[in-house]
């Protein structure tokens, strides 16, 4: 079966996530989570993608950008992973692939889940057992979205500034969103759609995505469909 063409459309947030290869790990000390972090700055600058969340983990990452351009989130992950690769291997006397294969991606409906999915971000350190708090956690987002630190990297979506009038109101709130958690079914939907490439939203967002989208945007119902009543 041939793979599902990827789903990526300018002025759409995209969920996205790039493994180590075998799930092996992709950084070997602290200079190697910031080279990836400058590799990412320089190639969405240079592809006008923005970044809105995104997290390090010690096989994988996750990011939530909007691109302005169609080919601005390919561009940016070929652009990312290829500079890496060569600064690790180097870095580390080693050749071959670093990455599982190509990165996965899906679109989000941005009112309904778009900063569910910057929670989902935030709290993988704590997930997989990496911290007890995401502010603990030095290679995420997290700390810029609750006023710890500027990070130069970060555009904040709209959805974000909307959380509250001054920065400490929008501070507090998203920090309180990120404490209370997702509950299953959030989880879930967005594991699921980042791993399927499928889209996540309500019938009106993907109707509008779907004319747009040259290839299916969500997965057909199984089955026949039902037969036309008399």
């Amino acid at each position: 079966m041939s793979r599902l063409p990827r789903l990526t459309l300018p002025g759409y947030p995209h969920h996205i996530v790039q493994r180590g290869n075998n799930r092996q790990a992709i950084f070997g000390d602290e200079a190697d989570y910031q080279r990836l972090l400058d590799e990412l700055k320089a190639q969405a600058a240079a592809h006008q993608v923005a970044v809105h969340a995104y997290v390090l983990m010690t096989n994988h990452l996750h990011l939530l950008v909007t691109p302005e351009t169609a080919d601005g989130v390919p561009l940016m992950m070929q652009g990312l992973g290829r500079a890496y690769v060569r600064y690790f291997n180097r870095r580390h006397d080693r050749s071959g692939t670093l990455w599982e294969g190509r990165y996965r991606s899906t679109l989000i409906e941005a009112e309904r889940h778009l900063l569910a999915c910057m929670a989902y971000i935030d709290l993988n350190p704590v997930r997989a057992g990496l911290a007890a708090d995401p502010a603990d956690y030095p290679w995420s987002s997290h700390a810029h979205g609750v006023g710890l630190r500027g990070d130069p990297l970060v555009t904040p979506h709209p959805l974000y500034w909307a959380l509250g009038n001054t920065p400490f109101a929008r501070e507090r709130a998203y920090a309180d969103l990120v404490h209370a958690g997702l509950d299953a079914g959030q989880h879930t939907d967005l594991a699921r759609a980042v791993h399927s490439g499928w889209a996540l939203g309500g019938a009106d967002f993907v109707r509008d995505l779907q004319r747009r989208a040259e290839r299916r945007v969500v997965r057909a119902p199984r089955g026949r469909p039902p037969k036309p009543a008399d």
